[in-house]
Protein backbone atom coordinates (compact mmCIF):
# COMPACT_ATOMS: atom_id res chain seq x y z
CA UNK A 1 0.00 0.00 0.00
CA UNK A 2 1.58 3.46 -0.93
CA UNK A 3 1.96 6.29 0.99
CA UNK A 4 -1.31 8.23 -0.25
CA UNK A 5 0.82 12.14 -0.10
CA UNK A 6 3.86 10.60 -2.11
CA UNK A 7 3.71 10.45 -5.54
CA UNK A 8 5.42 7.43 -6.57
CA UNK A 9 7.65 8.08 -10.18
CA UNK A 10 10.54 5.99 -11.94
CA UNK A 11 13.82 7.44 -11.97
CA UNK A 12 14.93 9.22 -14.39
CA UNK A 13 18.03 7.15 -16.55
CA UNK A 14 18.96 10.23 -19.17
CA UNK A 15 17.28 13.01 -21.62
CA UNK A 16 16.64 12.77 -25.27
CA UNK A 17 17.69 16.33 -27.00
CA UNK A 18 17.08 17.38 -30.49
CA UNK A 19 19.56 20.38 -30.30
CA UNK A 20 22.75 21.75 -28.59
CA UNK A 21 24.73 24.44 -28.19
CA UNK A 22 27.61 25.67 -30.54
CA UNK A 23 30.36 27.90 -30.08
CA UNK A 24 30.53 30.98 -32.65
CA UNK A 25 34.33 31.38 -32.33
CA UNK A 26 34.13 34.36 -30.34
CA UNK A 27 34.51 35.36 -26.99
CA UNK A 28 32.02 37.72 -24.53
CA UNK A 29 33.74 41.21 -24.03
CA UNK A 30 32.15 41.42 -21.14
CA UNK A 31 32.41 37.76 -19.50
CA UNK A 32 35.24 36.55 -20.85
CA UNK A 33 33.62 33.21 -22.18
CA UNK A 34 32.75 31.69 -25.31
CA UNK A 35 29.61 32.56 -27.04
CA UNK A 36 27.26 29.82 -27.58
CA UNK A 37 24.24 29.79 -29.74
CA UNK A 38 21.61 27.51 -29.70
CA UNK A 39 21.09 25.12 -32.78
CA UNK A 40 18.88 22.13 -33.79
CA UNK A 41 20.10 18.58 -34.80
CA UNK A 42 18.19 16.38 -36.96
CA UNK A 43 19.31 13.06 -35.08
CA UNK A 44 18.73 12.13 -31.25
CA UNK A 45 21.72 13.10 -28.77
CA UNK A 46 21.17 10.99 -25.35
CA UNK A 47 22.94 12.32 -22.18
CA UNK A 48 22.89 10.60 -19.21
CA UNK A 49 25.30 10.68 -16.23
CA UNK A 50 25.95 6.80 -16.78
CA UNK A 51 28.51 5.72 -19.51
CA UNK A 52 27.75 2.14 -19.56
CA UNK A 53 23.62 3.32 -20.11
CA UNK A 54 25.01 4.98 -23.72
CA UNK A 55 27.59 2.75 -24.05
CA UNK A 56 24.45 0.52 -25.25
CA UNK A 57 23.09 3.33 -26.74
CA UNK A 58 25.58 4.30 -29.11
CA UNK A 59 25.73 0.02 -29.88
CA UNK A 60 22.57 0.19 -31.07
CA UNK A 61 21.93 3.36 -32.43
CA UNK A 62 25.36 5.06 -33.32
CA UNK A 63 27.71 7.61 -32.59
CA UNK A 64 30.36 8.13 -30.03
CA UNK A 65 30.11 8.34 -26.47
CA UNK A 66 32.18 11.43 -24.92
CA UNK A 67 32.40 13.79 -22.08
CA UNK A 68 29.46 16.47 -21.65
CA UNK A 69 29.98 19.37 -19.08
CA UNK A 70 26.60 21.44 -19.55
CA UNK A 71 26.92 25.08 -20.01
CA UNK A 72 25.08 26.17 -16.16
CA UNK A 73 28.57 24.18 -14.63
CA UNK A 74 26.33 21.29 -13.84
CA UNK A 75 27.85 18.02 -12.80
CA UNK A 76 29.74 16.65 -15.73
CA UNK A 77 27.99 13.41 -17.77
CA UNK A 78 27.81 12.07 -21.07
CA UNK A 79 26.56 12.14 -24.18
CA UNK A 80 26.63 10.62 -27.88
CA UNK A 81 25.12 12.14 -30.79
CA UNK A 82 23.24 9.12 -32.38
CA UNK A 83 22.83 8.47 -36.17
CA UNK A 84 19.05 7.46 -34.78
CA UNK A 85 15.86 9.99 -36.23
CA UNK A 86 13.36 7.26 -35.06
CA UNK A 87 14.05 5.76 -31.22
CA UNK A 88 12.20 2.44 -30.36
CA UNK A 89 10.45 3.21 -26.85
CA UNK A 90 7.73 2.28 -24.69
CA UNK A 91 4.81 5.03 -23.34
CA UNK A 92 4.88 4.40 -19.43
CA UNK A 93 0.64 4.28 -18.38
CA UNK A 94 1.31 7.36 -15.37
CA UNK A 95 1.58 10.83 -16.70
CA UNK A 96 3.95 10.07 -19.58
CA UNK A 97 3.62 14.00 -20.46
CA UNK A 98 3.36 17.14 -18.41
CA UNK A 99 2.71 20.73 -19.48
CA UNK A 100 3.49 24.10 -17.98
CA UNK A 101 4.27 27.66 -18.38
CA UNK A 102 7.46 28.30 -16.16
CA UNK A 103 9.78 30.94 -15.37
CA UNK A 104 12.65 30.66 -13.84
CA UNK A 105 15.11 33.19 -11.76
CA UNK A 106 18.97 31.28 -11.42
CA UNK A 107 18.08 27.83 -11.69
CA UNK A 108 14.70 28.11 -9.61
CA UNK A 109 11.93 27.99 -11.32
CA UNK A 110 9.58 30.84 -10.09
CA UNK A 111 6.06 30.51 -11.95
CA UNK A 112 4.74 27.31 -12.95
CA UNK A 113 0.99 27.83 -14.58
CA UNK A 114 -1.32 25.92 -16.09
CA UNK A 115 -2.50 29.09 -17.75
CA UNK A 116 -5.19 29.90 -15.47
CA UNK A 117 -3.76 29.38 -11.97
CA UNK A 118 -0.12 29.76 -10.98
CA UNK A 119 0.69 26.85 -8.72
CA UNK A 120 3.52 27.93 -6.75
CA UNK A 121 1.47 30.97 -5.40
CA UNK A 122 -2.47 29.65 -5.92
CA UNK A 123 -3.10 32.75 -7.55
CA UNK A 124 -4.58 33.38 -10.99
CA UNK A 125 -2.14 33.36 -13.78
CA UNK A 126 0.38 36.46 -13.82
CA UNK A 127 1.23 37.00 -17.12
CA UNK A 128 -0.39 39.13 -20.43
CA UNK A 129 -2.07 36.50 -22.06
CA UNK A 130 -0.85 37.91 -25.06
CA UNK A 131 2.90 38.70 -24.62
CA UNK A 132 3.88 35.80 -21.24
CA UNK A 133 7.02 36.00 -19.45
CA UNK A 134 6.85 32.39 -18.98
CA UNK A 135 8.18 29.81 -21.65
CA UNK A 136 5.73 26.61 -22.86
CA UNK A 137 7.68 23.71 -21.59
CA UNK A 138 5.99 20.29 -22.73
CA UNK A 139 7.97 16.77 -21.00
CA UNK A 140 7.78 13.71 -22.48
CA UNK A 141 8.82 10.42 -20.16
CA UNK A 142 9.58 7.07 -22.79
CA UNK A 143 11.55 4.23 -21.73
CA UNK A 144 14.27 2.76 -24.37
CA UNK A 145 12.81 -0.41 -25.38
CA UNK A 146 16.30 -1.97 -25.77
CA UNK A 147 18.57 -0.38 -23.57
CA UNK A 148 18.45 -1.61 -20.01
CA UNK A 149 17.77 -0.60 -16.94
CA UNK A 150 14.27 0.63 -15.01
CA UNK A 151 13.49 4.28 -15.76
CA UNK A 152 12.63 6.82 -18.08
CA UNK A 153 14.29 9.21 -20.28
CA UNK A 154 13.34 12.88 -20.55
CA UNK A 155 12.45 14.82 -23.39
CA UNK A 156 11.74 18.58 -22.68
CA UNK A 157 10.48 20.96 -25.61
CA UNK A 158 9.46 24.65 -25.57
CA UNK A 159 8.51 24.72 -29.10
CA UNK A 160 4.57 25.18 -30.24
CA UNK A 161 3.79 22.30 -32.08
CA UNK A 162 5.11 19.61 -29.82
CA UNK A 163 2.62 21.81 -26.70
CA UNK A 164 -0.35 21.04 -29.30
CA UNK A 165 0.34 17.36 -30.78
CA UNK A 166 2.37 15.48 -28.23
CA UNK A 167 0.48 15.18 -24.93
CA UNK A 168 -2.77 14.35 -27.05
CA UNK A 169 -0.93 11.37 -28.64
CA UNK A 170 0.82 10.08 -25.51
CA UNK A 171 -2.28 10.34 -23.03
CA UNK A 172 -4.27 7.93 -25.90
CA UNK A 173 -0.88 5.84 -25.88
CA UNK A 174 -1.23 5.83 -21.54
CA UNK A 175 -4.65 5.00 -21.71
CA UNK A 176 -4.09 1.72 -23.42
CA UNK A 177 -3.59 -1.18 -21.53
CA UNK A 178 -0.23 -1.60 -20.00
CA UNK A 179 2.81 0.08 -21.17
CA UNK A 180 2.82 0.60 -25.25
CA UNK A 181 5.28 0.31 -27.76
CA UNK A 182 6.09 3.22 -29.77
CA UNK A 183 8.47 4.82 -32.11
CA UNK A 184 10.18 8.32 -30.91
CA UNK A 185 10.75 10.39 -34.19
CA UNK A 186 11.48 13.54 -35.03
CA UNK A 187 9.76 15.60 -38.28
CA UNK A 188 11.12 18.78 -40.20
CA UNK A 189 8.37 21.73 -40.28
CA UNK A 190 8.15 24.68 -42.11
CA UNK A 191 6.42 27.92 -41.58
CA UNK A 192 5.92 30.95 -43.93
CA UNK A 193 5.71 33.68 -41.63
CA UNK A 194 3.62 37.00 -42.86
CA UNK A 195 7.06 38.03 -43.95
CA UNK A 196 7.48 35.60 -46.78
CA UNK A 197 10.12 33.89 -44.73
CA UNK A 198 10.28 30.70 -44.72
CA UNK A 199 11.60 28.77 -41.30
CA UNK A 200 12.37 25.10 -40.70
CA UNK A 201 12.35 23.28 -37.45
CA UNK A 202 12.45 19.76 -35.93
CA UNK A 203 9.22 18.47 -34.08
CA UNK A 204 8.99 15.42 -32.01
CA UNK A 205 6.55 13.02 -32.98
CA UNK A 206 5.05 9.50 -31.39
CA UNK A 207 4.53 7.03 -34.35
CA UNK A 208 2.70 3.36 -33.64
CA UNK A 209 2.49 0.71 -36.30
CA UNK A 210 -1.05 -0.15 -35.03
CA UNK A 211 -4.72 1.28 -35.43
CA UNK A 212 -6.19 3.08 -32.99
CA UNK A 213 -8.58 0.02 -32.65
CA UNK A 214 -5.87 -2.29 -32.11
CA UNK A 215 -4.93 -0.17 -29.57
CA UNK A 216 -7.69 0.46 -27.38
CA UNK A 217 -8.11 -3.47 -27.61
CA UNK A 218 -4.46 -4.06 -25.57
CA UNK A 219 -2.95 -5.46 -29.18
CA UNK A 220 -0.23 -2.68 -29.01
CA UNK A 221 0.79 -3.44 -25.19
CA UNK A 222 4.78 -4.48 -24.72
CA UNK A 223 5.08 -7.87 -23.64
CA UNK A 224 6.53 -8.04 -19.64
CA UNK A 225 7.53 -11.39 -19.84
CA UNK A 226 7.94 -14.11 -22.49
CA UNK A 227 4.58 -16.25 -21.81
CA UNK A 228 4.99 -20.02 -22.05
CA UNK A 229 8.09 -19.72 -24.17
CA UNK A 230 6.48 -17.61 -27.13
CA UNK A 231 8.47 -14.73 -28.48
CA UNK A 232 6.95 -11.30 -28.69
CA UNK A 233 7.31 -8.80 -31.53
CA UNK A 234 7.62 -5.75 -30.53
CA UNK A 235 4.39 -3.85 -31.69
CA UNK A 236 1.57 -6.49 -32.10
CA UNK A 237 0.14 -6.00 -35.54
CA UNK A 238 3.12 -4.16 -36.82
CA UNK A 239 4.53 -5.38 -40.05
CA UNK A 240 6.19 -8.92 -40.38
CA UNK A 241 9.97 -9.75 -39.31
CA UNK A 242 12.30 -12.30 -40.51
CA UNK A 243 11.96 -14.29 -36.85
CA UNK A 244 8.18 -14.79 -37.05
CA UNK A 245 8.84 -17.42 -39.26
CA UNK A 246 11.81 -18.93 -36.99
CA UNK A 247 10.61 -22.33 -35.42
CA UNK A 248 9.37 -22.70 -31.79
CA UNK A 249 12.71 -22.84 -30.31
CA UNK A 250 15.15 -20.71 -32.36
CA UNK A 251 18.55 -21.03 -32.59
CA UNK A 252 21.59 -18.57 -32.85
CA UNK A 253 21.89 -19.02 -36.43
CA UNK A 254 17.94 -18.49 -37.08
CA UNK A 255 18.76 -14.92 -35.39
CA UNK A 256 21.10 -14.07 -37.35
CA UNK A 257 19.07 -14.68 -40.45
CA UNK A 258 16.90 -12.26 -38.65
CA UNK A 259 19.50 -9.87 -38.48
CA UNK A 260 20.68 -10.22 -41.61
CA UNK A 261 17.28 -10.12 -43.49
CA UNK A 262 15.64 -6.91 -41.54
CA UNK A 263 14.92 -4.81 -44.11
CA UNK A 264 14.80 -1.47 -41.64
CA UNK A 265 15.83 -0.09 -38.21
CA UNK A 266 12.54 -1.03 -37.22
CA UNK A 267 12.71 -4.66 -38.11
CA UNK A 268 15.93 -4.92 -36.85
CA UNK A 269 15.14 -3.64 -33.17
CA UNK A 270 12.01 -5.73 -33.14
CA UNK A 271 14.55 -9.00 -33.93
CA UNK A 272 16.99 -7.34 -31.54
CA UNK A 273 14.11 -7.89 -28.36
CA UNK A 274 13.11 -11.18 -29.53
CA UNK A 275 17.00 -12.34 -29.64
CA UNK A 276 17.28 -11.19 -25.90
CA UNK A 277 14.40 -12.98 -24.83
CA UNK A 278 15.84 -15.72 -25.62
CA UNK A 279 18.95 -15.16 -24.17
CA UNK A 280 20.96 -13.88 -26.87
CA UNK A 281 23.09 -10.95 -28.15
CA UNK A 282 23.42 -9.10 -24.58
CA UNK A 283 26.49 -8.33 -24.72
CA UNK A 284 26.17 -5.91 -28.44
CA UNK A 285 29.99 -4.98 -27.87
CA UNK A 286 31.33 -8.67 -27.42
CA UNK A 287 32.77 -8.96 -30.74
CA UNK A 288 32.99 -13.01 -30.08
CA UNK A 289 28.95 -13.20 -30.33
CA UNK A 290 27.94 -14.41 -33.47
CA UNK A 291 24.35 -12.97 -32.73
CA UNK A 292 25.52 -9.85 -31.20
CA UNK A 293 27.87 -9.38 -34.60
CA UNK A 294 25.45 -10.02 -37.06
CA UNK A 295 23.31 -7.00 -35.43
CA UNK A 296 26.23 -4.64 -35.10
CA UNK A 297 26.66 -5.41 -38.46
CA UNK A 298 23.31 -5.03 -40.17
CA UNK A 299 22.99 -1.78 -37.85
CA UNK A 300 25.75 -0.46 -39.30
CA UNK A 301 25.00 -1.28 -42.71
CA UNK A 302 21.39 0.16 -42.08
CA UNK A 303 22.94 2.92 -40.72
CA UNK A 304 25.25 4.01 -43.82
CA UNK A 305 23.73 2.80 -46.71
CA UNK A 306 25.92 3.20 -50.21
CA UNK A 307 24.98 5.30 -52.14
CA UNK A 308 22.77 7.18 -49.25
CA UNK A 309 19.07 6.75 -50.33
CA UNK A 310 17.77 9.88 -49.42
CA UNK A 311 19.42 13.23 -50.01
CA UNK A 312 20.22 15.50 -47.39
CA UNK A 313 17.27 18.06 -47.18
CA UNK A 314 18.37 21.34 -48.68
CA UNK A 315 19.35 23.99 -46.46
CA UNK A 316 17.09 26.89 -45.30
CA UNK A 317 17.67 30.08 -47.89
CA UNK A 318 19.09 32.59 -46.04
CA UNK A 319 19.39 36.16 -46.51
CA UNK A 320 22.24 37.73 -48.49
CA UNK A 321 25.66 38.01 -46.94
CA UNK A 322 23.63 36.92 -43.62
CA UNK A 323 25.94 35.35 -40.83
CA UNK A 324 24.04 33.95 -38.37
CA UNK A 325 27.24 33.46 -35.79
CA UNK A 326 27.70 37.27 -36.57
CA UNK A 327 24.25 38.08 -35.41
CA UNK A 328 24.31 36.03 -32.43
CA UNK A 329 27.23 37.42 -30.99
CA UNK A 330 25.91 40.91 -31.48
CA UNK A 331 22.59 40.09 -29.95
CA UNK A 332 24.52 38.49 -26.54
CA UNK A 333 26.51 41.81 -26.93
CA UNK A 334 23.42 44.24 -26.45
CA UNK A 335 21.58 42.27 -24.04
CA UNK A 336 21.64 42.84 -20.67
CA UNK A 337 19.97 39.76 -19.24
CA UNK A 338 20.55 35.55 -18.87
CA UNK A 339 20.58 33.38 -21.69
CA UNK A 340 17.40 32.01 -20.84
CA UNK A 341 15.51 34.97 -20.97
CA UNK A 342 17.20 35.80 -24.61
CA UNK A 343 15.90 32.85 -25.69
CA UNK A 344 12.67 33.24 -24.21
CA UNK A 345 12.56 36.90 -26.08
CA UNK A 346 13.44 36.00 -29.44
CA UNK A 347 11.20 32.99 -28.85
CA UNK A 348 7.92 35.43 -28.21
CA UNK A 349 9.44 38.05 -31.07
CA UNK A 350 9.09 35.32 -33.80
CA UNK A 351 6.27 34.36 -32.86
CA UNK A 352 7.44 30.45 -31.36
CA UNK A 353 10.26 29.75 -32.95
CA UNK A 354 13.04 28.64 -31.17
CA UNK A 355 16.39 30.73 -31.38
CA UNK A 356 18.48 27.89 -33.32
CA UNK A 357 15.02 27.48 -36.12
CA UNK A 358 15.27 31.26 -36.37
CA UNK A 359 15.74 32.65 -39.91
CA UNK A 360 18.83 35.28 -40.15
CA UNK A 361 16.11 37.67 -41.16
CA UNK A 362 14.14 37.36 -37.85
CA UNK A 363 17.38 37.84 -36.19
CA UNK A 364 18.54 40.47 -37.90
CA UNK A 365 15.18 42.20 -36.95
CA UNK A 366 15.30 40.92 -33.52
CA UNK A 367 18.46 43.03 -33.44
CA UNK A 368 17.41 45.88 -34.24
CA UNK A 369 14.65 46.08 -31.91
CA UNK A 370 16.82 45.57 -29.42
CA UNK A 371 19.22 48.40 -30.05
CA UNK A 372 16.61 50.93 -30.26
CA UNK A 373 15.47 49.94 -26.71
CA UNK A 374 11.91 48.76 -27.67
CA UNK A 375 12.89 45.12 -26.33
CA UNK A 376 13.54 44.88 -22.20
CA UNK A 377 15.60 42.13 -20.63
CA UNK A 378 15.53 40.36 -17.53
CA UNK A 379 18.39 40.41 -14.92
CA UNK A 380 18.15 37.04 -13.72
CA UNK A 381 19.31 34.08 -15.49
CA UNK A 382 18.67 30.08 -16.01
CA UNK A 383 21.77 29.11 -17.61
CA UNK A 384 21.58 27.34 -20.74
Amino acid sequence: MPIIDLQRRMRQLGEIRIGHAVDTGRVSERTGKPILRPAKLNRFRLTSASKPLLDEVAALYGGTVQPWTPANGGPSEWEVYTDADRLPVLIPPREPVTQWYEQYKGSKCVRRCDGATEQKSDRPCLCDPDKRACQITTRLNVMLRNVTGLGVWLLTSHGYYAAVELPEVAQFLAETRGYVDAWLTMEEKQVVRDDGQTTRFMVPKLDVAVTPAQLLAGEGAAATAVEQGQQQPAVAGGSRTAIEAAPASPTAEDFIAAAEGSATLEDLSTNLQAAQHAGFAHELQNPGDPVAAAFMRRRDQLLNPQPPAVAPPAPAPEAPGADVDLLWQQIVATWSGGMTALTDAITRFTGGVAPEDAAPADLDAFLKKLRAGELGAATEEVPF
